[in-house]
């Protein structure tokens, strides 16, 4: 089977610049691709793998560890498995007990049981698997880049405040063309905060973030916190900074 990235992504719902973020960050890369006009095929392999990166994310997994995890010459897919299904068996079980407490809410039970929200247990057992992951992984060049960063509560706080305060420069230019000068120094400011703090965001990459924030709901409406339109104002603009 050979799929087109449009093909795969009616196949497997995810969308088409997902799927193109995912090639720029190296975390599912297409079988093929076409030397004469560039289109991108999926095979068998790739479908697979973006299953086992779709099982992740629905376990709250972080991109940067699904890459550093896949990319592992010792990956072992069956055993993955096997610790995905743990997880979400655990996570099964507490969405039951949530489902459990709104049916005695519905009968009229006021029952004061907060212990069904509790992620504890998930959270316990998937830093764990984050752990194992470490110690297997541990001496390959994915996992230590991934791992370069390590911030305190206080310099994390500081670094939300330095990207919000981008964001609302972004906000601030909404109504004016995103190819201007002003919001290209912008796109510049962002990508430089991104290489300086978290990791090497090459212009590449920066294409896939950008658009991502309008294809992804979640992104969208927290940029669109500082201003509507704020997020389809910043994906113009780096998508015009990207092509320059």
């Amino acid at each position: 089977m050979r799929l087109s990235i449009h093909e795969m992504a009616d196949f497997s719902g995810v969308s088409v610049r997902t799927l193109h973020y995912y090639d720029a960050i190296g975390l599912l890369t297409p079988g093929e691709v076409s030397a004469e006009n560039g289109y991108r095929w999926y095979g068998e392999a790739e479908m697979q793998k973006l299953q086992q990166i779709l099982f992740y994310r629905e376990l709250d997994f972080p991109l940067k560890e699904i890459v550093t995890i896949l990319s592992s010459p010792n990956y072992d897919a069956r055993e993955a498995l096997r610790r995905q299904r743990e997880l979400l068996m655990m996570k099964r079980r507490r969405l039951e007990k949530l489902i459990d407490l709104l049916d005695d809410n519905l009968k009229g039970e006021r029952t004061m049981e907060f212990t069904g929200f509790s992620t504890s247990e998930l959270d316990a057992t998937r830093a764990a698997y984050t752990k194992e992951a470490q110690e297997r992984w541990g001496k390959t060049d994915a996992w230590q880049e991934s791992q370069k960063k390590h911030y305190t509560k206080e310099e994390q706080a500081t670094l939300l405040e330095q990207g919000n305060e981008i964001f609302r420069r972004f906000a601030a230019l909404r109504q004016q063309d995103p190819t201007c000068a002003q919001a290209q120094a912008v796109v510049a400011d962002w990508q430089d905060f991104l290489t300086k703090n978290y990791y090497q965001c090459t212009k590449e990459i920066l294409a896939g973030l950008g658009q991502m924030y309008t294809a992804d709901e979640r992104f969208q409406k927290n940029l669109d916190k500082f201003g509507d339109g704020t997020a389809a104002f910043m994906s113009a603009a780096i998508a015009a900074y990207c092509k320059a």
